[in-house]
């Protein structure tokens, strides 16, 4: 009885005891920051302010995606049809402001509407048609491609609509800035202190106090030397903020809501979810709603950061987003994958990308590289399952 005691909870302990992000995040936050100094010795210009900021507006659209594809692919779905949602319904969104010139807030309904009811759809077909999500969602990609080239004449549509604009361009004020550092440094205090609390009061193991303390004086100074390095430059861009909120939204419902913990069920083992009385398929069309809806959001951000919709916004955003994942530590075995994992990746793939393009370096090469590493995430996956499986 000890010895299955033990067994039970080492892993569970180890888990608990740095957080809600797993071992392979935290390996993932070094490989950041391995990729950031290896490309700032290489270029002055990586590490500037100027090319920070631009660095995470340009990852906002990829970890919104990422944000909603976390969870498709937990419950044992793909969703390939990300990057032509982005594309079709920016478009939507232009037409609506440029050549129908309705107020921002229309527009933005419109969009998500739009975005909504697109997901509704495929998630229908995947749920209650029993039709595969990768050929659903890849017959939505060309479908949603064709429809955004039907709807805008295969034209580039500008926006001049500065709110509108101010969606993917515009930044917060220094003491704004200030102000959300603090509120997020308090908030991680809190949290901090009321895990422990919870976990004695349920006769948990807890961490050693210092190294939770070590672990938000850490977070603290990150927090910190972010909004300060924004600061320096324009201030926090509004982007970030959409990443963010919707970063905490759907981190609480993945890991505090009965939906949640059942989509990871599902993921793990869909038939013992069923038996269990899941609803599976009120789950999974739910689950494409919100990716639908997210790029939606994501389309938002993008038309407004570029001033315009082309046929080609959107293209890859999907290979994209399913990166980002894998690379965060999502398995496409379903069952296993973070929001926070996700944004990291989503940041790992956006450095590369920014560090390979002040280099020079052309553009097979950045492909190569991000397909190779996307490969190397899954080997390792793979690899790691087979070792917790012995």
């Amino acid at each position: 009885m000890e010895v299955k005691t033990v067994i039970n909870e080492r892993p569970f302990e180890r888990k608990r005891m740095f957080g809600k992000i797993d071992i392979r995040a935290y390996t993932m936050i070094g490989a950041l920051i391995a990729i950031w100094i290896f490309f700032g010795l290489l270029n002055d210009t990586f590490l500037s302010a100027r090319n920070l900021s631009n660095l995470f507006t340009q990852m906002s659209v990829t970890a919104i995606l990422a944000i909603g594809m976390v969870l498709v692919i937990v419950a044992g779905h793909i969703d390939l049809s990300v990057g032509s949602i982005v594309g079709l319904t920016g478009g939507l969104a232009a037409i609506l402001s440029n050549w129908l010139g309705l107020p921002t807030s229309v527009v933005i309904i419109g969009t998500l509407a739009a975005g909504a009811l697109i997901g509704v759809v495929q998630g229908w077909l995947v749920a209650y048609r029993a039709i595969p999500a990768f050929i659903v969602t890849l017959g939505g990609m060309m479908v949603f491609r064709g429809a955004l080239m039907g709807i805008t004449k295969s034209t580039t549509i500008p926006i001049s609509d500065a709110n509108f604009i101010a969606l993917g361009s515009a930044y917060f004020t220094n003491s704004f800035g200030l102000i959300l550092a603090a509120v997020a440094i308090a908030a991680l205090v809190i949290s901090t202190i009321k895990k422990r609390k919870s976990r004695e009061r349920y006769g948990f193991r807890v961490a050693p106090l210092s190294l939770d303390v070590a672990k938000v004086m850490l977070v603290s100074a990150l927090i910190v030397v972010f909004v300060l390095t924004m600061n320096s430059y324009k201030g926090i861009p509004f982007p970030i903020i959409f990443v963010i909120g919707l970063a905490l939204i759907f981190s609480f419902i993945a890991n505090k809501t009965t939906f949640g913990r059942h989509v990871y069920a599902i993921g793990g083992n869909s038939e013992a979810a069923r038996l269990s009385g899941i609803r599976i398929q009120r789950h999974t069309m739910v689950l494409f709603l919100f990716t639908g809806l997210l790029s939606a959001i994501a389309a938002l951000v993008l038309t407004a950061r570029l001033s315009s919709a082309t046929i080609s916004a959107g293209q890859m955003y999907e290979l994209d987003a399913i990166a980002a994942c894998v690379i965060g530590g999502t398995s496409l075995m379903g069952g296993s994958g973070t929001i926070m994992g996700a944004i990291i990746g989503a940041m790992v793939m956006t450095s590369l990308d920014n560090g390979m393009s002040l280099l020079g370096m052309e553009t097979f090469w950045q492909y190569i590289v991000k397909g190779s590493i996307l490969v190397l995430a899954v080997w390792i996956d793979i690899a790691s399952r087979k070792k917790q499986a012995h």
